[in-house]
């Protein structure tokens, strides 16, 4: 192996080919301390150029390789064991933006903040938010199909990418780096890298899609009584303002925990209702919103599904809300053993599937604390088991449990895993309970792209 890194060193210059293990150990394990691995080094590119050529080599040499960006994943697919490390940090710019053509063209190691900025300072928006957009990547953001907060107006990364350039498996470069809306000239290969999780190749840059800044923006909080009052309040709020662009719910006890071991962290609702529904709203235009949503907030009081609302008089008290549910995971982590599921169903199954799956986990552990938040505008809960208080942590039956959870979902036409990937860590599940036709075609497309297996070769696929 020493070889190899000699050859890369050579091509890239020896100070970004690394194999110490001091400044490798912030690449080998993720920020929860879940997923840690070994590398004999890593290399980092600072062209697409100079990816090839690495891939190039490594795959003379049979050498398996993992590509890494911000390291913010959730599912150890950015974490090595044994392959080469390449990480994107270094292809960091900004090539282009295309006013008129809504798109701004970055490289795979620019991170989310600074194209939210770029966007910004051209008067435009890249839509996509989440927690970790100071630290994650566009490469990442691609390779695992982000979501985020705002889905519900904007779509995930999916639908945000206009092209994308890669280095293939064997050292080639796809160059669908374009920003085109319509382009039917055959296959749309650049999905093929969305939400692959680095199997298929590396993606070097990407061209995303711009939208116009909003003149108006708006953030709610309620109180609301149950799961269908929430989902009968995103209807009457979407079809009253036509603005909605972000509807989180939060459970009660996903309030107190955080509240209480978040010490930056209010509960402005002061207790009120079995969820709390934050809502985001954005519009071209100022004239008018308001007094849209006052409508509907006083109709949605009237008719029960909300006990009291709260809109925010200013940035830092929008701000304070969005905290509230920013900090959820940090909030219920130091809640002793627990385990996390990141579901998708079909949004009008949203409330029955929080109540069979509430039923169930109570049948199976009595006083297990279920934790549940997340982006019920689209379907998406972030739905956490945890220990009931004064347990054992040893002998809590977390595996059991995400399989119920994963069943239900699944019974129910959903997704177990809605934006944070398969990786490592659902790579039983995926076999599970995806179907076998959708699992063989998958297995097809990385024979056909990837033969040798050198691409993340442990991720997705058992």
């Amino acid at each position: 192996m020493s070889d190899l890194a000699n050859q890369i060193a050579a091509r890239i210059g020896a100070k970004n080919v690394v194999a110490d293990p001091e400044l490798l150990a912030p690449h080998l394990s993720e920020w929860r301390g879940r997923y840690s691995g070994q590398t004999p080094f890593a290399a980092y590119p600072a062209t697409t150029d100079e990816v090839a050529a690495i891939v190039t080599l490594c795959a003379a040499a049979g050498a398996k390789i993992t590509p890494q960006g911000g390291n913010t994943g959730l599912v150890g697919a950015q974490i090595p064991d044994g392959e080469v490390l390449i990480s994107l940090r270094r292809m960091n710019r900004i090539r282009e933006i295309d006013a008129a053509n809504d798109s701004l063209t970055a490289e795979a190691g620019v991170i989310l903040a600074h194209v939210q900025s770029a966007a910004a300072e051209s008067n435009r928006l890249f839509p996509l938010s989440l927690a970790a957009e100071h630290s994650a990547t566009i490469g990442g953001l691609i390779s695992t199909n982000a979501g985020g907060v705002h889905v519900l107006r904007y779509g995930m990364m999916r639908d945000l990418v206009l092209g994308i350039e890669a280095v293939l498996p064997d050292g080639r470069v796809f160059s669908g780096l374009k920003g085109l809306r319509k382009d039917n000239t055959g296959y749309d290969l650049k999905q093929l890298f969305i939400g692959a999780e680095g199997t298929l190749g590396i993606v070097t840059a990407a061209c995303l899609k711009l939208y116009p800044q909003p003149a108006a923006r708006e953030v709610v909080l309620l109180a609301v009584p149950s799961a269908d009052h929430a989902l009968a309040l995103l209807h009457r709020m979407k079809a009253a303002t036509g603005a909605v662009s972000a509807f989180e719910v939060m459970n009660r006890l996903a309030v107190e925990v955080t509240v209480k071991n978040v010490p930056s962290v209010r509960d402005p609702l002061g207790g009120a209702g079995a969820l709390a529904v934050l809502i985001e709203f954005e519009a071209a235009h100022a004239e008018g919103l308001r007094d849209a949503i006052e409508g509907a907030l006083a109709a949605a009081i009237d008719a029960g599904e909300a006990e009291t609302a709260l809109i925010a008089e200013n940035a830092s008290q929008a701000r304070d809300f969005w905290a509230l549910r920013e900090m959820i995971s940090a909030g219920h982590k130091p809640e002793g053993a627990q385990v996390s599921h990141d579901i998708s169903v079909p949004v009008s199954k949203t409330p029955e599937f929080l109540a069979k799956a509430n039923a169930a986990l109570e049948a199976k552990l009595a006083g297990v604390r279920i934790v549940a938040f997340g982006h019920m505008g689209d379907g998406n809960f972030h739905y956490t088991a945890m220990q009931p208080i004064g347990a054992d942590p040893a002998v809590f039956p977390g595996p059991a449990l995400t399989q119920t959870v994963y069943e239900i979902a699944t019974a129910l036409g959903g997704s177990i895993s809605a934006e944070h990937g398969i990786g490592v860590a659902r790579r039983a599940d995926l076999a599970r309970f995806k179907d076998s036709e959708s699992l063989a075609l998958m297995r097809a497309v990385k024979r056909a792209i990837d033969p040798a297996n050198v691409m993340n070769p442990r991720v997705l696929f058992e």
